[in-house]
């Protein structure tokens, strides 16, 4: 009896060791695009509070190629143990599966779904010597010069070029989607009127509103954005049902321990909810969410539905 009380002490003295050591190296976290972006800065925010927190250091690995495929497809063969995790946008979970044939992950399977960290939704908008001056006009003018009017994007497939299929599907319009090489160039060639109309996130397109540079016709967020209270929700402007937004989140391998997944997910919100990098997110028009993974679990299910409606609708592929 004695023996077996000191076997399961020491047993018990094991596992807390083990738990308590975690983490006891750098934790990996993998962006699956290049430096610099919207993805890559927000890891970059949060690895400073989330070292801070769990005592080890956060380093971001830019892992880029096949629009995020190879890096996420890293993660996912790598050991659930909480020292690798993914930092991806919203095409990374929610629409690559519906665009990419061979796949080499499931968003839904293959991974622990953190949390949603930021959102930020997408504005429309034209040439600021455009005739058009609002979404009904946009309307009238896309019904009576069908497949004439261009809509640029920062590549096929990407957000805000399915923001504008969206808008297509639901409107009863059409027009010529032309994919940029980046967001960068395609909101250039609007501000210079080589291009018309384009769909771009609040983050990188409010200065340019602001300066006048650009004409914001709606914003796809639920409600009014503080960064351009002058701009109408798309429902204000006529247009039920087209909330969207851009969105990054964090996840991991499949089969975290709990007490992993617990001290992971901690880090992760007391990082999004410190002060310093709240206010770093929302300056420039992102939203934390800060969600739980099973608030990510069932946003994602409902992204999935919604974006595979427009694709399939819209008969868009990655070419």
């Amino acid at each position: 009896m004695k023996n077996r009380l000191i076997a399961t002490l020491a047993g018990l003295a094991v596992a807390f060791a083990a738990q308590a050591a975690y983490p006891d190296k750098p934790v990996t976290i993998v962006v699956p695009f290049a430096p610099g972006g919207s993805t890559d800065t927000v890891a970059r925010m949060m690895t400073v509070k989330m070292g801070d927190k769990l005592g080890q250091p956060f380093i971001v690995e830019n892992k880029p190629g096949a629009t995020g495929a190879i890096g996420a497809g890293q993660v996912k063969k790598s050991a659930p143990d909480g020292y690798t995790l993914l930092c991806a946008s919203i095409g990374i979970y929610a629409t690559n599966p519906f665009l990419q044939k061979n796949l080499p992950y499931d968003p839904l399977k293959d991974f622990d779904l953190m949390t949603v960290a930021v959102r930020s939704p997408n504005v429309l908008f034209v040439n600021p010597n455009s005739p058009i001056k609002d979404v009904a006009g946009l309307i009238e003018h896309l019904k009576k010069n069908p497949n004439k009017m261009t809509f640029v994007s920062s590549g096929a497939g990407s957000t805000d070029h399915l923001s504008a299929a969206m808008f297509w599907q639901k409107t009863g319009t059409t027009g010529i989607h032309v994919p940029y090489k980046g967001g960068a160039p395609a909101i250039a060639d609007v501000i210079a009127g080589h291009a018309d109309a384009s769909f771009q996130n609040l983050n990188v397109v409010s200065g340019h509103v602001k300066t006048g540079r650009l004409r914001a016709l709606a914003i796809t967020s639920e409600k009014r954005s503080p960064l351009l209270p002058d701009v109408p929700t798309m429902e204000e402007a006529g247009l039920k049902d087209m909330v969207i937004y851009s969105w990054q989140a964090l996840a991991a391998p499949k089969g975290l321990p709990a007490d992993v997944k617990k001290a992971l997910h901690g880090a992760m919100v007391s990082a999004l909810k410190d002060p310093e990098i709240s206010k770093k997110l929302t300056d420039p028009g992102f939203e934390v969410v800060a969600s739980t993974p099973e608030e990510f679990t069932a946003f994602l299910q409902k992204e999935q539905a919604l974006w595979k409606k427009v694709i399939e609708d819209g008969k868009i592929t990655m070419d």
